[in-house]
């Protein structure tokens, strides 16, 4: 049998130690993961070129090779992130985005799984009322998060806590509680199975993380 290829594009740097582990885990040992970002090319000298700034409209967070954290201007990130999908498709089968963002200016000629479409169609299988709770990484994103959700027919809760630094999802998560949430969504592909058990500890509703459900999809294509 032929081993197939699967591509992880992050809108950060490559490689993703912290989140391909958790894929690699779902897809196993005889699937070959093959890795780029939108930053691939930049340098520690060269990154203020995404940096958001006066006329940002959309801010994305990822992580660098280094394990820091930045801060992204979705606009200025686009063109960078075409040249290195389009690099990748010669190389693989099918791509991972490692965003939550919407891309819909990508071009592609392999497919493409985009987590923020599988989260939406995800939580519209599970619920068609009741309240969304969503955890986002930054305070910033949550007005466009929040458009990002509008129309799926349900009132949207946020609250804010990095998964790149130190945060209080336990705390956001008993928040969320509080404000009615029927599902939490760790909206961001940098939360991982730890952060999910410790939202866990405090919601005893269902909480979706990104990476891991991505993952099942992909491992439902490749084989």
């Amino acid at each position: 049998m032929e081993r197939g290829r699967v591509g992880v594009l992050t809108i950060g740097q490559s490689p993703r130690t912290d989140v391909t582990p958790s894929i690699k885990g779902i897809l196993g040992s005889n699937i070959e993961i093959i890795e780029r970002g939108g930053l691939d090319r930049l340098t520690e000298e060269t990154l203020s070129e995404i940096t958001p700034g006066p006329t940002t409209t959309t801010t994305y967070i990822s992580r660098l090779r280094n394990g820091k954290s930045v801060k992204i201007d979705k606009n200025k990130l686009l063109p960078l992130l075409q040249e290195e999908l389009t690099e990748l498709e010669k190389e693989t089968d099918v791509t991972i985005m490692l965003c939550t963002g919407d891309f819909p200016t990508l071009k592609n000629t392999k497919p493409v799984l985009y987590p923020d479409k599988v989260l939406r169609h995800s939580v519209q299988a599970i619920m068609t009322k009741g309240t969304l709770g969503l955890i986002i990484p930054l305070e910033e994103q949550k007005k466009s998060l929040v458009e990002k959700w509008h129309g799926i027919g349900m009132d949207i809760v946020v609250e804010a806590a990095s998964p790149y630094e130190e945060s209080d999802l336990k705390g956001a998560g008993a928040r969320l509680k509080e404000k009615g949430a029927d599902l939490i969504v760790l909206d961001c592909m940098g939360y991982h199975e730890s952060h999910k058990n410790e939202v866990k500890q405090v919601f005893d509703g269902p909480v979706i993380l990104p990476r891991t459900l991505i993952a099942r999809i992909a491992a439902e294509y490749v084989f």
